[in-house]
């Protein structure tokens, strides 16, 4: 009978033992992450300056479209056909030009992204295994945690991680 209850307690001991689980929520990870803050930072820079850039192209092409106009009254029809084709492809080209380097900074900033969001998750994981954690969800928008207790909430423990690792 003894050895019937000890097998019963120690059942009960090993069914009571439970998975460690947090939760990171990743807006307020990824929003005070300062990496992620400097990167945002600096493709918006290349982005304004971009668009300085377009908005230059585009008055000193406006004006040469206004003296052409000026221009083309005194020449004539076929000869001004001519030249309004020529300044027409040219702005095209410009525009051409403009919209590949925006594309390239797009580019640019996703894949400067997508590497951070890999550190983040690299980051997570090595957390999760040195802490004993079985599982750490994902909170947030579009996270899988609709309700989390705040003591299960590893996200400001692994944002200071990853700062600290940043500013190294």
């Amino acid at each position: 009978m003894k050895k019937i209850v000890l097998a019963i307690f120690l059942l009960g001991v090993v069914a009571c033992e439970q998975d460690k689980i947090g939760f990171v929520d990743n807006v307020k990870l990824m929003e005070g992450y300062q990496e992620k803050v400097d990167i945002e930072s600096k493709f918006k820079l290349k982005a304004d300056a971009l668009g300085r850039k377009r908005d230059s192209i585009s008055q000193a092409f406006q004006i040469e479209a206004q003296a052409f106009q000026s221009k083309a009254q005194t020449m004539s029809q076929t000869k001004a056909q001519e030249e309004y084709g020529l300044l027409q492809q040219r702005g095209q080209f410009m525009g051409q030009q403009l919209q590949q380097e925006e594309q390239q900074i797009q580019l640019e900033g996703q894949a400067e992204m997508d590497s951070l969001i890999s550190k983040v998750k690299k980051e997570i994981n090595g957390f999760g295994k040195s802490n004993g954690f079985t599982y750490i969800l994902s909170g947030g928008d579009g996270g899988s945690v609709l309700y989390g207790v705040e003591a299960k909430d590893l996200t400001q423990d692994i944002l200071k991680i990853l700062n600290e690792k940043y500013k190294k």
